[in-house]
């Protein structure tokens, strides 16, 4: 599911700066002891001077000439975040504006099917949540959400602040995942508006965002937080933040 996520985080990017009749194509290959895919489009391409930069945190880059379609956002560095949490890496070439991109993604290949601890932990314990993920990209909430179902959850999904509020008085969630950065009301106002309910007293909200110093961490538990977790989530910490008997920001 990590590795679709990575897949559909790239085809999206390709897809929205790509003019309608250009080309996508995906090549698939083994070398070294690593399986290679390679994502190509015939789009607008990128600035030779940015390619150092498409994987920071919200790099800006111009990528049309007649109108701004906003940066690449966080969607890049998930992609590099979670293919290095896989062992393997991402890389990018262009050949400048006009002529297209490709991305290339390099994952080590395992006969290994073996399932972390704290994921078999999680399947045996026998303890299932009712919980609201949050989060305005959809293919993340997605994912997340799959992967907890198939330890036994019951998931509901939203994707704005507005959104979140209404979805958790509907659904009494148990836990609530929350982004910081969402339409309509961010992830912190979103947790005070909750907190002053008393059906939220006892709510475990998990912040989830792109952003971890100290500062962070800190207004995230002014605003209600229990838990701050740094995306992409690694799975091990969310299902141990899931399992934690006391707050643990």
């Amino acid at each position: 599911m990590r590795v679709e996520q990575i897949f559909v985080n790239l085809l999206s990017n390709a897809a929205k700066y790509t003019p309608e009749g250009g080309r996508l194509t995906v090549r698939s290959f083994e070398q070294d002891g690593q399986a290679v895919f390679r994502f190509r489009d015939s789009g607008i391409g990128i600035p030779v001077e940015m390619l150092p930069r498409v994987f920071e945190l919200f790099t800006q880059v111009d990528r049309s000439l007649d109108r701004s379609q906003g940066g690449l956002g966080i969607g890049l560095t998930v992609v590099r975040k979670l293919a290095e949490m896989h062992g393997g890496s991402v890389s990018v070439a262009s050949e400048g504006q006009g002529r297209g991109s490709e991305f290339t993604v390099r994952l080590p290949i395992s006969d290994s099917s073996v399932e972390t601890p704290a994921v078999q932990d999680a399947v045996t314990s026998g303890r299932s949540l009712k919980i609201l993920v949050v989060d305005d990209n959809v293919d993340m909430a997605t994912s997340i959400g799959k992967l907890l179902g198939h330890l036994g959850h019951t998931i509901r999904i939203a994707h704005d602040g507005p959104a979140a509020i209404n979805a958790a008085r509907e659904f009494s969630p148990d836990v609530i995942l929350l982004d910081i950065g969402l339409p309509g009301l961010d992830g912190y106002r979103v947790a005070e508006a909750l907190r002053r309910e008393a059906a939220f007293a006892n709510v475990r909200l998990i912040a989830v965002s792109g952003y971890g110093q100290a500062e962070d961490c800190k207004r995230a538990q002014a605003a209600g937080f229990d838990t701050h977790l740094v995306k992409p989530v690694d799975f091990s910490a969310l299902v141990s933040a899931l399992a934690a008997p006391d707050p643990s920001i």
